[in-house]
């Protein structure tokens, strides 16, 4: 099957979904910028994408990118999680010059959360975890201007953090990250040091307890989320 017939295909299956009420869930609750957010339920999409992957995996690599481009620039519910998850499951055919690619899907297709956190916390994080030379880059993310670099900084260490890699960098992004106004970079950086927490106990807590005082509660709270209930108290005090 060619690139544009498997397209179509998702494309014609999505809308199918998308006319029968009972498949669309209101999501709005889960943010908070008052927008209304209404989408098709997440099994739905994710079987659609799983299905048609059988089809995808067998074209060349840039035609898997290319799929995955034209899923991202196509209006409608589903198709950037398809995209998304595409990317990731090609990640055994990663190369370096990929970053680009991953790095312009950032800036014009993760307006959200949880498109950041999806994209972060899966194709990006994996080929973070295996480039470890663009780390650099990502410590310049934590100071961009645009607060989805900012959150894509922290929620991209995630991945390999729970493999044990990147404790220092973690740090690191963390500290330019600490005063940081926006509740949404808060909670990544915060979640980040959280998920560190669970290899890395002591030296989180030590970093915690050492700029409590500048730390947003909101990042603070996230942080020590996983700790027992006496390290949670001595960080409050």
């Amino acid at each position: 099957m060619e690139a544009m017939d498997i397209f179509n295909k998702v494309k014609s299956e999505l809308k199918e979904l998308a006319e029968n009420p009972e498949n669309i869930k209101d999501y709005s609750r889960f943010y908070k910028d008052g927008k209304t957010r209404i989408g098709l339920i997440t099994p739905l999409v994710r079987r659609v994408g799983l299905e048609n992957f059988k089809e995808a995996k067998n074209l060349e690599k840039k035609q898997i990118v290319f799929l995955c481009e034209k899923l991202l620039n196509t209006r409608g519910s589903g198709f950037k999680d398809i995209a998304f998850d595409w990317a990731f499951r090609i990640k055994k055919r990663y190369e370096k010059e990929d970053f680009k690619i991953f790095e312009r899907w950032l800036k014009n297709h993760v307006s959200s959360w949880s498109s950041c956190d999806d994209l972060c916390t899966h194709a990006l994080g994996e080929f973070i975890y295996q480039f470890p030379e663009f780390l650099p880059k990502i410590k310049q993310w934590a100071k961009s201007s645009n607060m989805w670099f900012r959150r894509a900084s922290a929620v991209v260490l995630i991945y390999s953090l729970r493999r044990k890699k990147y404790l220092k960098e973690a740090f690191t992004v963390a500290r330019i990250l600490l005063q940081d106004d926006e509740d949404l970079v808060q909670k990544g950086y915060g979640w980040m040091l959280k998920e560190a927490s669970k290899a890395y106990r002591k030296e989180v807590f030590d970093f915690v307890i050492k700029n409590k005082k500048l730390m947003p509660r909101t990042a603070l709270r996230y942080a020590i989320e996983k700790m027992p209930a006496n390290m949670r108290a001595k960080a409050r005090e």
